[in-house]
C-alpha cells in the first residue's frame, strides 16, 4: 500500500514561539490525485505546503514525501529530493531580468548536463504544453498578463518532469474565465502526465471540479478529510461555510 501514497503527514506540529499553528495534524496524499489544502485564514495551509517542499521545518511528527522524512535528510539527500518536485509559487516568482524561455530553461541548465540546444527544446515543449505560444519564449515576465504568467511559471514547474507539483493559490488574482481554463489544465497536465498534485486553494469551483480530496484545517487540526461529495452531507456548521 506505501507505494500508492506520495505524500504522509504523521502528527505534525508546528509552533512559532507560544503559537500553535499545527497540533497533531495527519493525513495521506495518494499518488495521481490532486489534492487539496483548504482552510481559513491563519489556519496553516500555506505553512502546511512549505513543510512539504522544505522552505519550513516542523516542530514534531513526520513528513514523508515519496518516502523520505524530509526533516531527517542530508543536505545531498534533499537536492535529490528537490529534483522529483516542481513548485508554482502564488505570484509566479518568474525572475523579471530573465526571458520567459531563460525562465522555464533555468532548472534543468541547474540540475542537468543536457547541451543548450536540449534544454532549449524542452523548454519549448513545456510551455507548448501549458498552452503558451512560441512569441512568448522571448518576452519578459513584465510584458505577460496574470493568466500568462501562471502558465510561464508553471511550465518552469514541470521543467525537470516532476513526479510531484505544488501550487500555492494557482488562480489566485485571475479572472473567471482563466481561472476555469488554468483549472482544466491542471487536471489535463495530470491526466497526461500521471503526476500528483498537492494545491492550497480557496476557490469552490476549484474544490468542486479539479480536487480529488482535501482537507480543511481549522483550530490547528484537520476538521475534514474527503471529497466534495461527503462534504456536502455534513451538519458541521463551520464545514457548511465552505459549502456557501
Amino acid at each position: 500500500m506505501k507505494n500508492y501514497i506520495a505524500i504522509e503527514a504523521k502528527n505534525i506540529v508546528t509552533q512559532f514561539g507560544q503559537s500553535v499553528i499545527h497540533d497533531e495534524v495527519s493525513f495521506k496524499i495518494q499518488r495521481g490525485e490532486i489534492f487539496g489544502l483548504l482552510g481559513g485564514s491563519g489556519s496553516g495551509k500555506t505553512t502546511l505546503l512549505r513543510e512539504m517542499i522544505m522552505l519550513q521545518k516542523t516542530s514534531g511528527g513526520q513528513m514523508l514525501v515519496l518516502g523520505t522524512d524530509v526533516m531527517k535528510i542530508s543536505s545531498k539527500m534533499a537536492q535529490k529530493l528537490r529534483q522529483k518536485w516542481g513548485v508554482l509559487f502564488q505570484f509566479g516568482a518568474l525572475f523579471t531580468s530573465l526571458t520567459i524561455l531563460e525562465n522555464v530553461m533555468i532548472g534543468m541548465r541547474e540540475y542537468t548536463n543536457l547541451p543548450d540546444w536540449i534544454i532549449e527544446e524542452s523548454a519549448l515543449m513545456k510551455l507548448s504544453m501549458v498552452g503558451l505560444p512560441p512569441k512568448v519564449a522571448n518576452m519578459y515576465p513584465s510584458e505577460l498578463s496574470g493568466g500568462m504568467k501562471k502558465r510561464a511559471a508553471l511550465a518552469r514547474a514541470l521543467a525537470l518532469d516532476p513526479k510531484l507539483l505544488f501550487l500555492d493559490e494557482p488562480t489566485s488574482g485571475l479572472d473567471p474565465q482563466s481561472a476555469r481554463t488554468f483549472d482544466e489544465l491542471i487536471v489535463t497536465l495530470r491526466d497526461t502526465l500521471g503526476i500528483t498534485v498537492v494545491m492550497v486553494t480557496h476557490d469552490k469551483d476549484t474544490m468542486a471540479n479539479v480536487l480529488d480530496r482535501f482537507i480543511i484545517l481549522g483550530n490547528k487540526k484537520v476538521l475534514f478529510e474527503g471529497n466534495m461529495e461527503l462534504l456536502k452531507q455534513t451538519r458541521d456548521d463551520e464545514l457548511k461555510k465552505f459549502l456557501s
